[in-house]
């Protein structure tokens, strides 16, 4: 949805815009006053850029904290605590909270990193090591 409005937006502005020169198939034609119908000119070209901010970075104490508060249901929580071993979670249940920790921190983990989450303290590092984790 977001790549239609662009390119209509482009259109747009490509329509209401006439440049000096205009390059089809290798011959330049000079527009005037009138308008000049080339059938193979180029759509102009958008190109999405991401930005990142230096000053977002998330502390380890509020990482923790938003994990931490992710895992209420369990006893035994603390940040060293392993998945299986402390709070009696099998494999499934490790899977959802990854894939919890993924929509508390709007970030998407590869199932090879996910694979590795096996306590909080690693989820905490894989997390702090990520750019656009907020």
């Amino acid at each position: 949805m977001f790549r239609a409005a662009l390119l209509r937006s482009a259109r747009a502005a490509a329509a209401t815009a006439r440049p000096a020169t205009m390059t089809a198939r290798g011959r330049t034609l000079i527009t005037a006053a009138r308008p000049v119908r080339v059938s193979a000119v180029a759509a102009p070209r958008v190109q999405a850029v991401r930005m990142y901010s230096a000053g977002g970075a998330l502390k380890k104490e509020e990482v923790e904290g938003r994990i931490m508060s992710l895992l209420q249901g369990f006893d035994k929580i603390k940040p060293t605590a392993h998945f299986a071993n402390d709070l009696g979670l099998d494999s499934l249940d490790t899977v959802e909270v990854v894939m919890a920790i993924e929509e508390e921190f709007s970030i998407e983990i590869p199932d090879k990193d996910a694979d590795s989450i096996h306590s909080i303290e690693q989820a905490v590092t894989y997390i702090l090591n990520q750019p656009d984790a907020s």
